[in-house]
């Protein structure tokens, strides 16, 4: 059996703002840096065996104190990518809603098969991470394993992995919140969702992606 936590990155500012970010690179606000000190405290206590993280500064910087405390190198992966959202990146909801309508209705209509201009669709998204993840069950022996990416390709992967549920449609997914699922190549069982056991404040938190 392993253990697989899904960790978004640490707040940034454009988060805070409630602005899209995708794949534009976006380093972490104070407070982001502090949630990852905290997040890098709760997982050292943690039998980790390897740390997989997105080579986006935002989910580099997220990782590199938790391998300070273990010991362990990312193993970097483009796969664990936020979703490139093209023209979108940058905008808040309310400026995508004045830019570009149309797009913003097609987006929520067509769920999986949108593909943001100059960008990637959610389907593209979901199946890349859901490569890396065959991989790791593959691959790896038991043991802890920690994930550090982004909010869409979290959800993402969840609803490949568990299907179409409201919960992981609807879920707020906050910046270091630790997703926990026990997994063999076979199967898989959800044991905790978006939770924040390290926090010791609360910060802002945005869906922005």
């Amino acid at each position: 059996m392993k253990r697989i936590y899904l960790i978004r990155h640490g707040q940034t500012a454009w988060n805070a703002e409630g602005r899209w970010q995708g794949v534009l690179d976006v380093p972490l606000s104070d407070t982001g840096r502090q949630q990852a000190d905290d997040l890098a405290a709760y997982l050292s206590r943690r039998p980790l065996k390897a740390i997989y993280c997105s080579d986006l500064s935002r989910a580099v910087e997220t990782a590199a104190p938790i391998s300070r405390l273990t010991g362990l190198t990312p193993r970097y992966d483009q796969r664990l990518r936020e979703m490139n959202m093209g023209v979108f990146q940058g905008l808040t909801h309310e400026e995508h809603r004045e830019q570009f309508p149309e797009l913003v209705d097609i987006m929520y209509h067509d769920y999986w098969g949108f593909v943001f201009p100059q960008g990637e669709s959610r389907g593209q998204v979901r199946d890349r991470a859901l490569a890396l993840w065959r991989e790791v069950m593959a691959l790896e022996q038991d043991g802890h394993f920690a994930f550090i990416m982004h909010g869409g390709p979290i959800r993402l992967l969840l609803l490949g992995l568990f299907g179409e549920r409201d919960e992981f449609e609807h879920v707020r997914i906050l910046n270091t919140s630790i997703t926990t699922i026990d997994a063999t190549a076979e199967s898989q069982h959800l044991i905790g969702l978006v939770e924040t056991p390290h926090l010791r404040r609360e910060a802002p938190h945005s869906n922005a992606l």
